[in-house]
């Protein structure tokens, strides 16, 4: 008799994902929960990853991902509406397991209503509570059954804190990786050999992202264009950014800007410097081994309120894990054109320095563990149905 023939098959699954990241990295799960079990039903918060793979997605996440403290304010009606129906779906037609995500002040309301209601509850890839707002890390372990981490260091942390928890890698390395040499992908974009230096440009996946990074990005490209003159600047637009928010800043640039169709990581391949908004854009660079300076830069009150509660002294993910700053980081007041054009043009004009980060990067990739992540994920998630 076949694995799958003695499952059973009514099982189900809210997921919420309220990140673009989380919305691929749950795609991912679910497929590897689906070969576990094909009959099982996914329903919940995700974006067109998760609708891809053929979770029922209630609440768009294009609608709900924010960045910094603050401006959470414009999409609070919504976030709260999408909230109480979750609840709600939690209590009438309660699920099998509860999948959360990151989405932490979101996710945590969620997992609340599910403990009480005695439903399973997973944390695949939690907050990062170790860096900022430790204290809710007691209300992770109170509410949470088990929780699968994806970066090295987290596992200690949140085993001191009383969780049942995995390491299981880090997902970006089982998500497609470029095939094709730089040539090729080079001569997908027409960039001659005449076209170099090659720089990339990453404001993040969200509006609020785009309007408070990409001007300074693009005046830093316009700078570096006087010294390198054939610059080919090129900018992935994540499909969670809407073209009205990009295009005026792009159209008014001083420069010619190509609006990337590729995929992240093969602009990553080809190019020599990367400007990139902090987050998981920062891993995805190391893991190409694409030398970088990270920019980060929220609304005042955000930064304000940040410095009080953030216990890290690196925000970039890619120096968390190296445990030290191997590549420069740009921060609120910092975050200015000159400022990146410095940075950028140090790098691209000292060999050394550049063959010196690739080195770090290539540490960090290693750090990220071994692949598998989702198998190992759904491997969980299958314990806590009862699957095996």
């Amino acid at each position: 008799m076949s694995a799958v023939s003695r499952l059973s098959h009514n099982k189900s699954v809210m997921i919420v994902a309220g990140e673009a990241s989380g919305d691929i990295y749950g795609a991912h799960l679910v497929v590897a929960i689906k070969e576990l079990d094909p009959c099982i039903e996914f329903f919940g918060l995700g974006g067109p990853e998760m609708e891809r793979v053929g979770v029922r997605i209630m609440y768009q996440l294009s609608a709900m991902a924010v960045v910094g403290i603050t401006e959470i304010i414009p999409k609070i009606r919504y976030i709260f509406r999408a909230l109480r129906e979750l609840k709600l779906v939690l209590k009438v037609t309660p699920p099998d397991l509860l999948i959360l995500i990151d989405y932490p002040g979101f996710n945590l309301n969620l997992a609340k209503k599910a403990h009480s209601l005695g439903i399973p509850v997973f944390y695949y890839i939690p907050p990062q509570v170790w860096a900022w707002w430790e204290r809710r890390v007691r209300k992770i372990a109170k509410m949470v059954d088990r929780v699968a981490v994806i970066l090295p260091f987290e596992k200690e942390f949140y085993r001191k804190h009383g969780l049942k928890v995995e390491y299981v890698g880090h997902p970006l390395l089982d998500i497609y990786l470029p095939k094709s040499g730089e040539e090729k992908i080079k001569e997908s974009l027409d960039i001659n050999h005449k076209r170099i230096p090659i720089l990339g440009l990453f404001p993040g996946s969200r509006d609020e992202e785009i309007v408070r990074m990409l001007p300074a990005m693009i005046g830093a490209a316009e700078i570096i264009c006087r010294d390198y003159p054939s610059l080919y600047c090129i900018l992935p637009l994540a499909s969670t950014v809407r073209e009205d928010v990009a295009m005026p800043l792009i159209e008014n640039a001083k420069i010619d800007i190509k609006i990337g169709r590729l995929d992240t990581k093969e602009i990553l391949k080809i190019a020599d410097l990367a400007l990139i908004a902090s987050g998981t854009a920062t891993l995805e660079a190391a893991i190409m081994e694409t030398p970088m300076v990270i920019v980060y830069k929220v609304s005042y009150l955000s930064y304000i309120l940040g410095r009080f509660l953030v216990k890290v002294s690196n925000i970039g993910l890619v120096n968390l894990v190296a445990g030290k700053a191997i590549v420069p980081e740009l921060i609120q007041g910092k975050a200015t054109a000159f400022r990146l054009a410095e940075e950028a043009l140090a790098i691209l004009k000292n060999e050394t320095l550049k063959k010196d980060m690739k080195k770090g990067l290539k540490l960090v990739h290693e750090q990220l563990g071994q692949g598998g992540a989702a198998k190992k994920a759904a491997h969980i998630a299958g314990e806590m149905m009862g699957l095996y």
